[in-house]
């Protein structure tokens, strides 16, 4: 017998599932799994990797802001104040908060390799240098917005992310998000990246 969240990560993996391609290459309608639960028909684990693709996005603007400054792509301070800080959020929403943090290095480490390897190649070619440096603190409003949200939804999906059935439904949220925000490859590994610790 199932537990009632490996139950809804079976559900929420067969809607995701709905439509497949065969081997011919035409797509075909799976039939509807029978609900099980009230989840909604989507991947639970969706709106994490949506708002970590969210959160990556900006990193090309922090970068474009940081790049031919001295402002540099490792700031320890600042990382620790945002560790702390979704840490207590996660407290507050009676989630764990070292699974939370363990999560949000990754997504750090993740926003820094696509900061890194944009310096590199604004180096390497000057001539795709941003034009208009952003304004890191208006960046930063948006970046806590979207770390707010984040901390809520690993909260939401806390029973679900400690079933074995995680790894898949966090494989098949990623493949949804890179196609629906049609991301390059430095932002699809980046976001694989960002949520190696989900689950």
């Amino acid at each position: 017998m199932y537990t009632t969240p490996t139950r809804r990560l079976l559900t929420a993996l067969a809607a995701t599932a709905a439509v497949v391609l065969p081997a011919t290459g035409t797509a075909v309608a799976a039939p509807t799994p029978h609900p099980v639960t009230a989840a909604p028909a989507r991947a639970l684990l969706h709106p994490v990797a949506d708002l970590s693709a969210q959160r990556l996005a900006t990193a090309d603007l922090v970068a474009a802001a940081k790049f031919g400054t001295d402002s540099p792509i490792d700031d320890p301070a600042r990382e620790a104040q945002v560790l702390d800080a979704v840490a207590a959020q996660a407290k507050e929403l009676g989630t764990d908060p070292d699974a939370v943090r363990a999560v949000f290095r990754d997504q750090i480490e993740a926003n820094k390799l696509v900061q890194r390897t944009l310096f590199q190649r604004w180096t390497d070619h000057p001539e795709q240098a941003p034009t208009t440096r952003p304004d890191l603190a208006v960046i930063r409003v948006e970046i806590n917005r979207i770390t707010t949200a984040l901390v809520q939804s690993l909260a939401d999906t806390a029973p679900d992310r400690a079933t074995a059935l995680c790894r898949p439904a966090r494989a098949l949220a990623t493949v949804r998000v890179i196609h629906e925000r049609r991301l390059d490859h430095l932002h699809t590994e980046a976001l694989a990246r960002s949520l190696n610790s989900v689950c």
